[in-house]
């Protein structure tokens, strides 16, 4: 099992899109490890909070990703896995960024919820990051909770922008993809084509204001397949849950794809009755809201392992 370090100079070119056309930078095996140098999802250019991201930022090309990684022997049909271990602030003394857009966020118009109201303002704050914690002010601490906030496969024909979450994975926004849990993701294309980036320090359910601590980050996961394991949508497990993924709109249809899939998951691998785990999750199931700020909202359904057989 081999060991592979993609640094931000040998990634050269970042890419707005997850799709099969693009050349993999780097083929690996199953089972091999992979750390990789990540950009936030301004590809720096907010440098400072008077840097207004109107003025530099370019829409749709926001939300740069790493990759993509070709994983020898996958092919559509199978499932890759991959294995987060740990993810790291980049840096001498990393700052992350969070801001308010005009037209964008959970609690304003948008370019589609149309309102009369005025745009908000445009306000920009830096924040110094340590495992240790996030310095948010001189009162408050945020715990540094990280995760990767957009990892994805290729789909077999379509290229998908990286600010939209879907059946591939994508800009999924959902804290549970973070150190300690097992993201299984469907391969459709030849190789599975890996990409990621994205990084959030910490978030809270939903990424309220469209924007959590985006910073740049070295990730370290281990990558492996499944082979022959068809999935129709993303699944993630820790040492306490299993969890479908959905991302659709509205958000009730979103719980809806991750509900039913939970349901087959339950079925298929622990020996339920489909009409019992129906029943049970409605009473123990939980659901985590990843965003609802996206071109599609992202919703994770799960029930605690101590129930499962």
């Amino acid at each position: 099992m081999a060991e592979h370090y993609l640094t931000e100079d040998m990634q050269q070119r970042y890419h707005y899109t997850i799709g099969p056309y693009a050349d993999p930078v780097l083929r690996i095996n199953p089972g091999d490890t992979l750390t990789v140098e990540t950009q936030d999802a301004f590809e720096g250019k907010i440098l400072t909070e008077d840097t207004m991201p109107s003025e530099v930022l370019e829409v749709p090309f926001l939300n740069p990703q790493t990759g993509p990684f070709y994983v020898e022997g996958a092919e559509k049909g199978d499932a890759l896995v991959v294995k987060i271990h740990s993810i790291k602030p980049r840096g001498p003394q990393p700052r992350g960024t969070t801001c308010l857009v005009p037209h964008f966020g959970g609690l304003t118009g948008t370019d589609t919820t149309v309102t009369l109201q005025d745009p908000l303002p445009e306000i920009v704050r830096k924040v110094n990051i340590t495992e240790e914690g996030i310095e948010w002010s001189d009162q408050i601490a945020l715990p540094y909770e990280p995760f990767i906030g957009t990892i994805g496969t290729a789909p077999q024909i379509d290229s998908i922008n990286s600010l939209t979450p879907g059946s591939h994975g994508g800009n999924m926004d959902l804290p549970d993809v973070g150190p300690g849990c097992i993201l299984y993701l469907p391969v459709r294309s030849e190789g599975a084509l890996l990409y990621l980036g994205d990084g959030h320090a910490v978030q809270g359910d939903g990424e309220l204001c469209g924007v959590a601590i985006e910073f740049a980050t070295v990730t370290r996961m281990t990558l492996d397949l499944v082979k022959g394991w068809g999935l129709n949508w993303p699944r993630l497990e820790n040492d306490e849950f299993i969890m479908s993924i959905g991302s659709a709109r509205p958000m009730e249809d979103a719980t809806r794809i991750a509900y039913a899939d939970l349901v087959g998951w339950m079925v298929d691998s622990y020996g339920f009755d489909q009409w019992e785990a129906y029943m049970l999750l409605t009473q123990i199931g939980k659901v985590r809201l990843g965003n609802m700020v996206d071109p599609n909202y992202t919703v994770g359904a799960s029930i605690a392992k101590r129930y499962l057989p």
